[in-house]
């Protein structure tokens, strides 16, 4: 788990051990959650969270919360074999589509999920209430 969490880190804030134990027990447990893991010489390289979305104006959907490769093992294919995971995990469960946000600062995400075969829909505001 410590190294999942270094992972997020590359990716966003990671929290502190507690609090990301208690966000990753949470996540595993859920049942429409699936979290995957790539390792390389015993070691996670990668690591990616999905989710069922049910939704009244559209198709349920599979969501990729969290995709992250380790800076170091980036552009090797690992980001891509995750994704596939995620949309055989999707496809099993019988949900119409794969689809996730990716901000928009960041290209060379964008440029590697349209490499894969993803495209833009949509740009949108998060709007967040604390």
């Amino acid at each position: 788990m410590a190294m999942v969490r270094h992972l997020i880190g590359q990716l966003a804030d990671a929290p502190d051990e507690l609090e990301f134990r208690a966000r990753f027990e949470r996540v595993s447990a859920e049942a429409g959650h699936r979290l995957f893991v790539a390792e390389m010489e015993s070691e996670v390289v990668g690591v990616l969270h999905v989710f069922e979305r049910p939704a009244l104006e559209k198709p349920c959907e599979a969501v990729v919360q969290a995709l992250v490769v380790d800076g170091k093992r980036r552009r090797t294919g690992i980001g891509e074999a995750l994704m596939r995971e995620a949309e055989a995990w999707a496809a099993a469960r019988k949900l119409a589509s794969t689809a996730l946000h990716t901000r928009i600062d960041r290209d060379r995400a964008r440029r590697f999920y349209e490499r894969i075969g993803y495209r833009l829909k949509a740009t949108s505001h998060l709007m967040v209430r604390a």
